[in-house]
């Protein structure tokens, strides 16, 4: 996880900052004028949300496969930088969603499906606490990591399988993307800084995530060491254990 050392925070604050420069210098869009910058950050969000769930689902494979700690230290710190970031697009959706459509929630398929995985993954994260045993939590949490990578595909595809006030895709879509020039590269350096600022919150996530393994076999270690010393060998009538030997 040492991803390009102590340059990463630098690199990211920087590709933050041209992030926003560009969210604000793109043109206002036709109908929805100013509210349409959300985007800028509403889409990347959504873009980070998979990409961690992709990568829950890819060190949940290879800990089933090799079954080193590495790859479920990476998997639930994975889902919890996931777990925000689709909270996030969730917030955001709403808050465009109250102006344009004129509620904050209505029962919209690409609304609904991401709702969903939401409460998914939060489910991964509440099966992690409720399994004590580090090698049975990590096999669970496996399981369900892999499992609940479908939810990604009908998210993504939701606008296209279901009737939906969700406009369609734009970027990622047959052909050509159907968004202006300046509003696209806008968008793009936002996707850019948000995956770097994803990288630098997984680090932290896993180092942390490292650091409690530590902590609790310590715990279980000195729990050992205390109930080993409450126990003592029995002894036979006339045994002496302070002999002077002088």
């Amino acid at each position: 996880m040492r991803l390009f050392g102590g340059r990463l925070p630098i690199a990211t604050g920087v590709a933050v900052t041209a992030g926003l420069i560009a969210a604000f210098s793109a043109p206002p869009d036709r109908f929805q004028g100013n509210l349409q910058r959300l985007m800028y950050v509403h889409v990347p969000a959504a873009w980070i949300a998979f990409l961690a769930f992709g990568i829950t689902l890819v060190a949940s494979l290879l800990w089933l496969w090799r079954r080193y700690r590495r790859y479920d230290h990476l998997a639930v710190a994975s889902v919890e930088v996931g777990v925000f970031f689709t909270g996030l697009t969730l917030v955001l959706g709403s808050m465009w969603g109250k102006p344009v459509w004129g509620v904050w929630w209505t029962w919209d398929p690409r609304l609904v499906t991401t709702a969903i995985m939401f409460f998914v993954y939060l489910g991964y994260l509440a099966l992690r606490r409720a399994t004590v045993d580090p090698v049975t939590r990590a096999r669970r949490s496996a399981v369900f990591g892999v499992v609940a990578f479908a939810q990604v595909p009908i998210v993504h595809m939701s606008v296209l399988w279901w009737r939906t006030l969700h406009q369609p895709p734009t970027v990622l879509k047959p052909g050509s993307p159907s968004i202006e020039p300046a509003m696209l590269a806008a968008l793009l350096i936002n996707v850019a800084a948000f995956t770097l600022l994803f990288a630098v919150l997984l680090r932290v996530r896993y180092r942390i995530s490292v650091t409690e393994q530590r902590q609790e076999e310590q715990r279980e270690r000195a729990d050992r060491e205390v109930a080993g010393a409450a126990v003592s060998s029995p002894r036979r009538k006339g045994d002496r254990t302070d002999v002077n030997v002088e």
